[in-house]
């Protein structure tokens, strides 16, 4: 008997799910997902204007450009935003020198903790050039995100930063008249590049925030633009050697597969 209503059943279970398919397969085509202000509205990173000099194959960062965007970083961002992956000293790889970069590890805002595990007590100290960023931390909201490595943590890193940043705007009058409950709500902001097209953050930027000792016009895009390289070489900053060393191994590659080849016609040539 069991041998008899074994089959059935698994026969009824794999009937059952074809048809819940089936159904739901002929349900999305008859009605088919309706528009949200999100799928109208969001708009795909883009990048500045020329480009970054990082991207291709023979991308190289232009280290003036990464020290600006400390610069704004530092000036700005730092505020709100802590760079926990990186050490001071990895600075010189931007071309600060070793007293450069001592200056600006024990003139940073935020201090180091310590902690004296005699008495328990907590204090702080001047950063040195071996200790990493400080985390910012606010109290009763925690920590804002860390952009070490941010560029990374999101589809098209640079180009989303940049966007993000010069991406600020009013909620345009046609979203508002086709999706009259997507008004952006009190205390958030309208952005186009952000998942959900409102952010908390307000817009950080502003034309001449800073003042660069290159004597390059700190426009919001300007700015915009040396942030997003500067937190590209954060997420990555091994990533000239990283592109030397490919093109190292495919030319090995490319020898090998050569030599390969003749060795074999030479190994076969007597062979018919």
């Amino acid at each position: 008997m069991v041998r008899l209503f074994g089959p059935l059943v698994g026969l009824f279970f794999a009937v059952a799910l074809l048809w819940s398919f089936g159904v739901g397969v002929v349900q999305n085509m008859r009605d088919p997902e309706p528009a949200t202000a999100v799928k109208e509205f969001h708009l795909a990173p883009r990048e500045p204007e020329p480009g970054f000099s990082f991207n291709g194959p023979f991308g190289r960062f232009d280290k003036a450009q990464l020290q600006r965007g400390f610069q704004v970083y530092k000036e700005v961002c730092s505020n709100c935003h802590s760079l926990h992956f990186v050490a001071f000293r990895d600075l010189a790889a931007l071309g600060y020198s070793e007293a450069e970069v001592k200056a600006i590890a024990k003139d940073w805002a935020t201090k180091a903790k310590t902690f004296d595990p005699k008495t328990g007590e907590t204090g702080e100290r001047d950063n040195t050039p071996a200790d990493h960023f400080p985390m910012v931390y606010y109290a009763g909201t925690g920590s804002p995100p860390d952009l070490s490595l941010i560029t990374k943590a999101r589809h098209e890193g640079p180009e989303y930063v940049y966007s993000l940043l010069t991406g600020y705007q009013d909620q345009p009058a046609e979203l508002l008249k086709k999706f009259p409950d997507a008004k952006t709500p009190d205390g958030l902001f309208y952005n186009p590049y952000f998942a959900n097209l409102n952010i908390a953050m307000p817009a950080p930027l502003a034309d001449d925030q800073v003042t660069y000792g290159d004597g390059t016009k700190a426009t919001k895009e300007q700015m915009s633009a040396d942030v997003a390289a500067f937190l590209a070489w954060t997420a990555e900053p091994k990533m000239e050697k990283r592109k030397q060393t490919g093109w190292a191994v495919l030319a090995f590659l490319l020898a090998a597969t050569v030599l390969a080849y003749l060795a074999k016609r030479n190994v076969w040539a007597k062979v018919h």
